[in-house]
């Protein structure tokens, strides 16, 4: 099977119209990024063929790669153009870093297992998406000497909105994170009013894989960093 296909390229397609469209992603930036960013390349073989399903999908490690709607969703809240300067945090399948590197000018993603890191990392270079840099760490603590970001993306579910996180915002920048416990967690929006005050948005409730961290959750689970 090729990278891409008529029957793949389809399936893209309707995943945007039935997943996406119907409920509320108008964003053209977004859905033209969606249109291009081949997802079945992203999961593991065995479940190419649910690749473009309204479902999240085990990438192993305990992780998922995200249900379509609700990467779109979170690129939608970011509020990104071409001059923007992304962080992600919680690399994944590298799927979400795709989109955003078909909207934004630079990203910057921080995975903490070496394993799914590097199969990102051989992913993007597959596709010649070279505006992607990968780090492995802590992504609680953020990209400190690359800041400030005009928009952080969170894919893990945090006890809150990191410190370090809301510190690396451009004035006028939007933090997306899920906040909450480790069973749910409601979709949250903090944009950069000044050096001092945020203005908060919450989107919708969500369900995330923990964020593990010193400024999330410990790696025992059930525990702050």
């Amino acid at each position: 099977m090729t990278l891409d296909d008529h029957d793949t390229a389809f399936k893209r397609q309707k995943m945007i119209d039935e997943q996406l469209v119907v409920r509320g992603i108008t964003n053209s930036l977004v859905l033209e990024s969606f249109k291009t960013v081949p997802r079945h390349f992203f999961v593991p073989d065995r479940l190419k063929s649910y690749a473009y399903a309204d479902t999240p999908l085990a990438i192993g490690e305990g992780q998922t790669i995200s249900q379509p709607y609700i990467v779109a969703l979170m690129t939608q809240t970011a509020q990104l153009n071409a001059t923007s300067k992304v962080l992600e945090i919680g690399t994944g399948s590298g799927y979400a870093a795709a989109i955003l590197s078909r909207i934004a000018a630079e990203v910057y993603t921080i995975e903490r297992l070496p394993s799914l890191a590097y199969m990102a990392q051989e992913r993007f270079q597959k596709l010649g998406y070279m505006n992607i840099v990968t780090r492995i760490g802590d992504g609680t603590m953020g990209w400190e000497e690359c800041k400030p970001f005009d928009a952080i993306l969170v894919t893990a579910g945090a006890p809150v909105a990191t410190e370090s996180l809301l510190s690396q915002l451009n004035v006028h920048g939007r933090l997306v994170i899920p906040v909450g416990d480790l069973v749910m967690q409601e979709l949250r929006c903090y944009q950069k009013v000044d050096d001092r005050s945020f203005k908060l948005e919450v989107i919708e409730r969500v369900r995330f894989v923990p964020l593990i961290g010193s400024e999330g959750w410990d790696e025992r689970l059930g525990t702050r960093g």
